[in-house]
């Protein structure tokens, strides 16, 4: 699916379900987000259209389930940053090439890096952004 195509499906809701659960197609629409808005106005954005989603899909709302802001905003960020420190090194045309040069984003499981599964499933997670308790993100101070 084209970059266009891709936004305008994800933004509309449209997108199907199938697309939407993989890992690829969030860090696709993470990156087109961020190609266009600033950091703040990609979260919003995401934030939004995955709440639209889960909404249309039946998605149920748990505590392994439905929307996280921690997860969401945790995983925008890295992108964010290799998006900020590794564009020089490795140009890219289009979200296929960005997702293909960056392998170390290619694991769904990456917030295990600075997120114990606790932390991530604390209740506060699902609705306010929860700073990491294994290691500080990168771009952000490090933890005390």
């Amino acid at each position: 699916m084209r970059d266009s195509q891709l936004l305008q499906a994800f933004e509309s809701g449209t997108l199907g379900f199938e697309l939407y659960r993989q890992h690829v197609y969030h860090v696709r629409i993470a990156y087109l987000l961020l190609q266009r808005d600033s950091f703040d106005a990609a979260l919003e954005n995401m934030r939004r259209c995955i709440q639209v989603m889960n909404e249309r899909n039946e998605v149920p709302e748990g505590p392994r389930s439905g929307y996280n802001e921690t997860t969401t905003h945790a995983l925008l960020w890295l992108i964010h940053e290799v998006m900020r420190n590794q564009s020089e090194a490795f140009p890219v045309a289009s979200s296929e090439e960005f997702f293909d040069a960056h392998p170390q984003l290619h694991s769904k499981h990456i917030l295990r890096f600075f997120y114990s599964p606790g932390r991530r499933l604390d209740p506060r997670a699902k609705s306010e952004f929860l700073e990491p308790n294994l290691g500080p993100l990168p771009g952000t101070a490090p933890m005390a």
